[in-house]
């Protein structure tokens, strides 16, 4: 029954629902102040798309499925789209089948976690440990052979720097 009620959030409200938007913004007004790279909201919605802004501004979702970085083969580092900080190495995706990038680890010290209740239950949340930017929420239900991790990803809080 867990396994079924899972399914349903993932493929109705996803990582995180957009009914949090108040909760992020309280979020963001906390983390503005500790992080390295900071910036005003003129600013960040100046350098960022829309669907950049809204999800590493205002804690919120892509789409399942909607990200071109979701069936990237391509070789070389995931960066974090408002500041380019390293986040995430290619051999460590993997098709989780959830409709979002999915990392079975982090580049240690670049992404920074803490602990959301906006659906009524812990769940981790990741975000950018240069400038505080949202990333997503990472799970247990990973590739065993690895870490057990599910590092579940918007990509349009990424950018793709090939390898060479």
């Amino acid at each position: 029954m867990k396994k079924i009620i899972f399914a349903l959030c993932v493929i109705f409200i996803g990582c995180k629902g957009t009914s949090q938007e108040k909760e992020a913004t309280k979020l963001e007004t906390k983390k503005k102040e500790q992080f390295k790279v900071t910036k005003t909201e003129a600013e960040w919605r100046k350098q960022l798309t829309d669907m950049q802004f809204y999800v590493l501004r205002k804690a919120g979702t892509e789409n399942p499925g909607s990200s071109e970085l979701l069936n990237n083969k391509q070789k070389g580092v995931y960066t974090c789209a408002a500041c380019g900080t390293e986040l995430f190495k290619s051999e460590h995706k993997f098709d989780s089948g959830t409709g979002w990038p999915s990392f079975d680890r982090e580049i240690k010290g670049n992404v920074a976690f803490d602990v959301d209740y906006n659906l009524g239950y812990a769940r981790t949340e990741e975000h950018c440990a240069t400038c505080g930017g949202h990333l997503g929420h990472v799970f247990d239900d990973g590739p065993r052979k690895t870490t057990g991790k599910r590092h579940c990803i918007n990509g349009a809080a990424l950018n793709f720097v090939p390898k060479d």
